[in-house]
This record gives structure tokens, sequence and C-alpha cells, in this order.
């Protein structure tokens, strides 16, 4: 299999102690991986280092074989965050300019979108079945709906991973059980690695195919 995440033996400290000692592990393209651990075990700043946000003490990451801290922007990457911390929270901003928001590159900065940008955001909001909320405000959807919309931002650029933090907090069952089975088709229809931050291994284990724990020490299971 072809290894498209890289973690090669990280340590990682914001002041004085180490949050990250010695990590390594691969992930593999068209894995569905879960990273679980206990709060302030390093579980965020992880996935901060594998999107180059972060750069460790020591050690190495390569995603596609190349460095995420040396290059400006990550590609073949989409960043789902907790949607408490999501861009367009605190903004009026609707759907679809929410999704636009992550094709700058395409459309051009200070340019306006085109119609086949357009189409292309509807195609995707097809994809996270949010169509018909298209032109809602984005701060008057549910948890559950604007999580899937931050999902749509994500995939705007085609990623290859999809990197989720915590994506099911402060959502309710029906809305996780439908977000799960929203990952499980990009995962297996769409061909994209997924790496997801959960506290849920039980759920994790259904669906995913590796879980990775981040503890006060570091550990795999298979």
């Amino acid at each position: 299999m072809e290894k498209i995440i890289e973690v090669r033996d990280i340590f990682f400290k914001y002041d004085k102690e180490y949050i990250l000692q010695n990590v390594s592990f691969d992930i593999e393209k068209g894995d569905f991986v879960g990273i679980i651990g206990a709060n302030g075990t390093g579980k965020s700043t992880l996935i901060k280092l594998i999107l180059g946000i972060l750069k460790p003490d020591s050690g190495e990451i390569l995603i596609s074989g190349s460095n995420p801290s040396k290059s400006k922007q990550v590609s073949g990457i989409g960043y789902v965050p907790q949607v408490g911390v999501s861009s367009g929270v605190e903004f009026p901003a609707t759907v679809t300019e929410i999704v636009l928001m992550n094709m700058y590159r395409e459309i051009g900065l200070f340019k306006f979108a085109k119609r086949k940008h357009i189409e292309k955001v509807k195609e995707i909001l097809s994809i996270v079945g949010m169509t018909e909320y298209a032109n809602r405000r984005f701060c008057d959807l549910s948890g559950g709906q604007q999580q899937r919309v931050v999902i749509a931002k994500a995939l705007a650029n085609n990623p290859e991973i999809l990197i989720l933090d915590e994506p099911t907090s402060g959502i309710d069952h029906r809305s996780e059980d439908a977000l799960y089975e929203l990952l499980d088709r990009l995962h297996l229809e769409r061909k994209i690695t997924i790496v997801m931050i959960s506290h849920d291994i039980e759920r994790l284990k259904k669906h995913s195919n590796r879980i990775i724990e981040v503890e006060s020490f570091w550990r795999e299971e298979v």
C-alpha cells in the first residue's frame, strides 16, 4: 500500500515539557484512521503538526513525500475543525459563501465566483446532503448541519485526505449517525483517506480500519 502520511520520531513541546514524545506511525492511502486519547494528551497538537501549522522540535512528517512545515500551503488535505472554531461561525455568511471561501485559489483573490464555481458548490452540497440550504445563513443552521457545511468547505479543493477534529462534538445522535454515514461514503466511494479525532472508541471501531491512541506514552491499536 502507498504511504500517504509518515510520522517519524516526533517530539513536540509548547513550553518545557514535551506533549508528544517519540511518535511514529504511517497512514496508508485509503485508510480510515481514528485517533483517540484523553483530553490534554496532544491529539489536536498532532493534527496541527500533520497540517504544518506547528513544527516539531525534532523528527519528521511527510505528506505524500513532502514536509508540510516547509510548505506555504498543504495540498491534498481537507481540514475539518470542531464546529465551534470553524471559519464562518461568527458572521452571517450563507452556506454557499462558506464553501466558496475554500475556492479562492481557483476563483482568484478579490474576484467574483463564476457560474462554474457556483455549480461546483451545488455539486459538493449535494454530496453532503445540504443542497436545499445553499442560501441559508450558516449561523442559523443546527450543529449537525453546520458540520456538514464545514465538511463541504473542506471538500472544495478535492482533497485526498480529510482530517476531522472531533466532528461529532455538540451534535445529536441522529446527526452523528448521518455524519458517519457521510464519512463512510466519502471513504468507500470517493476513496478519501480519513483521519478523525474522537472520544467514541466503540463507534470508531465500527467505521475505521485502524485506531491510534495518544496517551502519556504512545501506542497503536490494531
